[in-house]
C-alpha cells in the first residue's frame, strides 16, 4: 500500500517593525515541523504587499507599528487575500484592540509572551480555521461584556441541557472563562485530547464557530 504523503506545511509570513522581535520569531518557527517561513514584513503595508506576493497561508501581525497598523492590514487583507488566516501578535492585551482586530477580520489575537511550540501550534490551528484568543485576552473580554437583561423569548439556562451534556455544560463554562485546553483538562481530569474532541461537539451542536462565540454564548445563557 502506498504510503501518504506528508501534508505540504503552513507558509507563514512574520509582521513586525522590531526587527530583532521579527527575525527572533521567523527563526523560531523555520526550525518547527510543518511550518515554512516564507518572508517577513515590517508594517501594515508591507505586509500587504508581501502577503500579495508571496501567497502565505498564515500571517502573524503585529498591532501598533507605523505606516498601517495591523489592524488596518487585517481589514485590506481581508478583501484582497481573503483565504489567507491573520493572527494578531502583540504585547497589548488591549479590550479595544481586540475587537477592532477581531471585526476586522483577524483569525486569533495572541501575545508574546507564548513559548514557541504554542505559537507554532496556533500557527497550525489559524491553518485550520480555528480561531483563538489568548486566555488571557479572553479572561479580559468576557470580563468586560455586559450582563445580558433577561427578556421572555432569552433562551433559559435550562435549554442548554436539552442540547449539551452536563459535562459538556462545565466545558462550555471554562471556555468562556478563557481557559485552554490543557487548563480545562487539568482541572476536570480528562486527557486535553477529550477536552478538544468536547470543544467541537459543543461548538457543533450550538451552530458555532469558535471558542470567541462560544463565550458570547455562554454568557448570553447565564452560564458566568
Amino acid at each position: 500500500m502506498d504510503e501518504q504523503e506528508p501534508a505540504p506545511p503552513v507558509r507563514v509570513l512574520v509582521v513586525d517593525d522590531q526587527r530583532l522581535i521579527r527575525d527572533g520569531i521567523a527563526s523560531l518557527l523555520a526550525i518547527r515541523p510543518g511550518i515554512a517561513v516564507v518572508g517577513t514584513a515590517v508594517d501594515g503595508r508591507d505586509a500587504v504587499a508581501k502577503t500579495l506576493e508571496l501567497g502565505p497561508d498564515v500571517v502573524l501581525m503585529d498591532v501598533r507599528m507605523p505606516e498601517m497598523d495591523g489592524i488596518e492590514a487585517v481589514a485590506v487583507l481581508r478583501g484582497r487575500a481573503p483565504e489567507c488566516r491573520v493572527v494578531m501578535l502583540t504585547t497589548f492585551e488591549d479590550e479595544e484592540y481586540v475587537v477592532q482586530a477581531l471585526r476586522a477580520g483577524a483569525h486569533g489575537y495572541l501575545l508574546k509572551d507564548l513559548p514557541a511550540e504554542e505559537l507554532a501550534h496556533a500557527v497550525r490551528l489559524a491553518h485550520a480555521g480555528v480561531t483563538q484568543l489568548d486566555s488571557s485576552v479572553a479572561r479580559h473580554l468576557t470580563a468586560s461584556l455586559p450582563t445580558p437583561k433577561p427578556v421572555p423569548t432569552a433562551q433559559p439556562p435550562a435549554a442548554v441541557a436539552a442540547v449539551l451534556s452536563p459535562r459538556e455544560t462545565d466545558i462550555l463554562r471554562l471556555v468562556a472563562q478563557g481557559h485552554t485546553n490543557r487548563e480545562i483538562a487539568a482541572r476536570l481530569y480528562l486527557s486535553e485530547g477529550t477536552v478538544k474532541n468536547h470543544v467541537s461537539r459543543i461548538l457543533t451542536r450550538l451552530a458555532l464557530r469558535d471558542r470567541t462565540q462560544a463565550a458570547l454564548r455562554a454568557r448570553d445563557l447565564g452560564l458566568l
